[in-house]
């Protein structure tokens, strides 16, 4: 049988992993000792931001268990729903389970260790419960457990006593120097560059596999890297990449995969203008920063952001074209499809108005779950208690009504369990009766106002989506509320004879930039009150604005803001996460430099959590160059309140903070031996490098 593409991709990134000693021995030694009696590690957990690469790692652990003959079986969070349901078939499919069958039956049966192995870990958060208390209870000893997200464990983990002894928690970092090195070894990235590359990117993995895709590209064209861009490594390093691309069609196939939340083969032709895009979308995935789903590809998070600031920066005109095409593609989809796969062209569509600061801060854009169905017969009274919680028992007695009246027009959203995690109850108004409508306040100023202003013909329809709300967080911005949002799309755009939509609100105002951005307008006349609490609504006449005419609106709208004048640098690219070897030097300079601001201003440092979290990511070099000072003078001061170390402190003081002209006349200021000094020097540096080491670990408290 040939070799398949997967088993050279795999050896390919193997070749090129370098470091992770730590973690690497952590993982072997807890493989080896599966299923023995020795065995202490039954979950490891490794966190850390975007790019530092904990696909890679996971990657390689996988690798590690081929060459073991243990089974691995990968799961990516971004290809599966967080519920139980979801997860377990995915579980399944990976073992090759029938679809009837119990991955857990499946494994107990086959009496072999395994390795489970999740990444991006954090798209599960509402499944760790489940996880934790009910599913990895229920594993083999024999099963090890690999976990990676960007957040650190909940508490949950840690405060269980059980737990405690069977994870593992590895923090991951920025590679070391000399890791760097032989990564960029690897890539046949020149010596001579090695040292500017690393003052660049300190060790950063996503910026290093980025500088190698620079130097890919044009070999002969890579430039000199100056360590005083590095606020900017990611964004600087895209530019760069950019202009060594190998043609105009490869610049913009990698603009148009930042744009789009997936990009297939057939929507990359379509939005390039070309028959085939076969070709450019295999350069796309041969990309560094650019991952692979079932569904299509997308960049790295830090990427598509610099990425899309930079285009929408530079060419506007471009921006919006690429987004025209986009758009006519999904609204083709849209009208071609029905359930989930409409919906979720419906959240691709949507997500091309990611960019607008309107609409950004109200809708969670990694709610691409299920789509909803219609409530059971025996949901009916869990959901009421619901409306009562947020709403009181007033509200829960007219939606009770409504839900019975037309409970085919009420849908759940569920959660892991399948239990409603939130809910749509919706009334059609023109199916409803008189003396319904004027039973509940809402609907009753809702038809007076149809009555008056838009009175329905046979074969119109008007909807008011009465009651919206997640289980736990109402009406508040959530993944529940924006999938309740996709779904009001879909109604907007697919019910036949459309005339009019209502949408309450517990708090308008609140809503207010949304629903306006939307053309979705506040109807004063129709607001309501019931059980003493005042709602107000917003409505839209699709008479007066046809749904073909609102798209083109939110088209306008979506590119409408005015471009920046220069491109965005996303927050997160301002914290450098160095490697404590990275630190520790960074630390030593920073002492080295205490007296001189000016170069201080330089140090790496000064992109650290250490500092970020104590000036914030707005704040000037020179104002983090004066809080660094402060930090390393009240560290090295700490060292006084122990007889032991204040000797430390005194050669720190004269060598740094207040520094003699020589290190041999700061010896004599202390009346001691140079050998003796230079000992309390070296230890007062490596305690001051511990001390700021555990704040960079644990942040403020």
């Amino acid at each position: 049988m040939p070799a398949k593409l997967s088993d050279r991709l795999s050896a390919s990134r193997r070749r090129r992993f370098v470091g992770r000693t730590a973690e690497q021995t952590l993982f072997e030694s807890a493989l080896a000792a599966l299923g023995k009696a020795e065995q202490s590690v039954q979950i490891v957990y490794v966190f850390g931001p975007g790019g530092v690469g904990k696909t890679t790692l996971l990657n390689e652990f996988t690798g590690v268990c081929e060459e073991a003959r243990i089974p691995a079986i990968f799961i990516d969070a971004r290809n599966i729903e967080p519920a139980a349901d979801s997860f377990l078939e995915a579980l399944g499919l990976a073992l090759g389970s029938p679809p009837s069958g119990s991955p857990l039956s499946l494994i107990a049966e086959r009496a072999t260790p395994h390795v489970i192995l999740i990444d991006t870990y954090e798209i599960l958060a509402p499944l760790d419960n489940w996880l934790r208390e009910t599913f990895l209870p229920q594993l083999p000893e024999n099963v090890l457990m690999v976990m990676a997200g960007r957040e650190p464990p909940s508490p949950a983990w840690r405060a269980d006593p059980g737990w405690q002894s069977l994870v593992r928690i590895i923090p991951l970092r920025n590679l070391s120097p000399d890791e760097s090195r032989a990564y960029l070894a690897k890539q046949n990235i020149p010596p001579e560059q090695h040292q500017a590359v690393l003052n660049f990117t300190h060790g950063h993995p996503l910026a290093l596999s980025l500088v190698a895709d620079v130097f890919a590209q044009r070999p002969e064209a890579l430039p000199s890297f100056q360590p005083e861009s590095a606020p900017d490594i990611v964004k600087t390093l895209l530019e760069r990449l950019v202009q060594k691309l190998p043609g105009p069609a490869h610049r913009a196939a990698l603009e148009a995969c930042a744009l789009v939340r997936l990009t297939t083969e057939s929507l990359l032709a379509e939005m390039l203008g070309v028959p085939d895009a076969n070709e450019l979308f295999e350069w796309l995935r041969g990309l560094s920063f650019v991952e692979f789903a079932p569904l299509g590809l997308f960049p790295h998070d830090l990427a598509r952001e610099a990425l899309v600031a930079d285009v929408r920066w530079r060419n506007p005109d471009w921006y919006a074209e690429q987004h025209r095409r986009a758009r006519n593609y999904y609204n083709r989809r849209i009208q071609q499809s029905t359930g989930y796969d409409q919906q979720r062209h419906l959240f691709d569509l949507i997500f091309l108005h990611r960019d607008n600061s309107m609409v950004r801060p109200f809708l969670e854009w990694q709610a691409s779950g299920s789509a909803p169905t219609s409530a059971g017969e025996g949901e009916i009274s869990s959901l009421v208690e619901i409306v009562a919680q947020h709403e009181g028992a007033e509200s829960a007695r007219l939606a009770e009504r409504w839900f019975k009246s037309q409970p085919r027009n009420v849908l759940v959203f569920r959660d892991s369990n399948g239990r409603p995690d939130g809910l749509l109850g919706m009334v059609a108004l023109h199916q409803a009766g008189p003396d319904e409508l004027a039973a509940d306040p809402a609907t009753d100023a809702a038809w007076r106002h149809l009555q008056k202003h838009a009175p329905l013909r046979p074969g119109e329809a008007a909807l008011y989506f009465r009651f919206w709300m997640a289980r736990e967080t109402y009406q508040a911005v959530s993944p529940v509320q924006s999938l309740i949002f996709v779904t009001a799309v879909r109604y907007y755009l697919t019910t036949p004879g459309l005339v009019f939509t209502f949408f309450p609100n517990a708090d308008p105002d609140f809503w207010q930039p949304m629903f306006s951005y939307a053309d979705v307008n506040r109807i004063l006349e129709v607001d309501f009150e019931v059980g003493g609490r005042r709602y107000g609504v917003y409505g839209h006449n699709w008479r007066a604005m046809p749904s073909s005419s609102w798209l083109a609106l939110m088209a306008e709208r979506e590119i409408g803001l005015a471009p920046q004048s220069a491109p965005a640098t996303p927050a997160s690219d301002s914290v450098v996460v160095l490697s404590e070897p990275g630190f520790a030097a960074a630390v030593q300079d920073a002492l080295r430099d205490y007296t001189r601001s000016d170069v201080l201003q330089s140090n790496p440092l000064l992109q650290s959590r250490l500092v970020i979290e104590r000036a914030g990511v707005s704040t000037g070099r020179k104002e983090r160059a004066a809080i660094l000072q402060g930090l390393l003078k009240k560290t090295a001061e700490t060292l006084q309140n122990s007889p032991r170390e204040s000797k430390f402190y005194r050669a720190l003081h004269h060598t740094y903070l207040q520094p003699a002209p020589t290190q041999e006349q700061a010896a004599e200021l202390l009346d001691l031996p140079f050998s003796t000094f230079r000992r309390h020097l070296k230890s007062g540096v490596e305690r001051v490098i511990e001390l700021l080491w555990q704040q960079e670990l644990q942040g403020l408290s």
